[in-house]
């Protein structure tokens, strides 16, 4: 019988999105929606090109990060979202913390603020959901090399 080990915790409250020159657009636990954040990184960290043998590696320098954030439009934050779309929608450098205290923050940079989903005013949906995208630098080992 194997023998079961520790799976860890996760820390809902403990995502957030902190923005490195923009500070009072820092996401915390308390803005959120129940969704809260997610993160996908789009494209490929490395191909395998084929050859007539076998294959030659080709590492990718980044990856684009697509950011969601479910804020809570009765909050203030969500406004301050609004007006900066409306102000300037390139964000910068942002650092995205996740749930658990094991996985690293994902670092990305020329960051910018694609749009707000639908919402509804019907007041049954509490969510202003913002999308993000920026880059996410990969195969650092690329970059020492170059």
């Amino acid at each position: 019988m194997p023998i079961p080990s520790p799976q860890g915790n996760l820390n809902l409250l403990a995502a957030s999105v902190v923005l490195a020159t923009l500070g009072d657009l820092t996401i915390t636990s308390q803005f959120l929606a129940k969704e809260a954040i997610s993160i996908a990184l789009g494209g490929q960290a490395s191909k395998l090109l084929p050859t007539l043998t076998g294959g030659v590696q080709s590492p990718e320098p980044y990856q684009i990060a697509d950011v969601t954030v479910h804020l809570v439009k009765s909050m203030s934050l969500a406004n301050l979202w609004k007006l900066q779309q409306e102000l300037d929608t390139n964000l910068g450098s942002i650092t995205v913390i996740p749930d658990a205290s094991t996985l690293s923050p994902y670092p990305l940079e020329n960051c910018v603020l694609l749009g707000v989903e639908p919402m509804t005013f019907d007041g049954n949906q509490a969510g202003y959901v913002i999308k993000i995208q920026g880059i996410y630098y990969t195969n650092a080992a690329m970059w020492a090399a170059a």
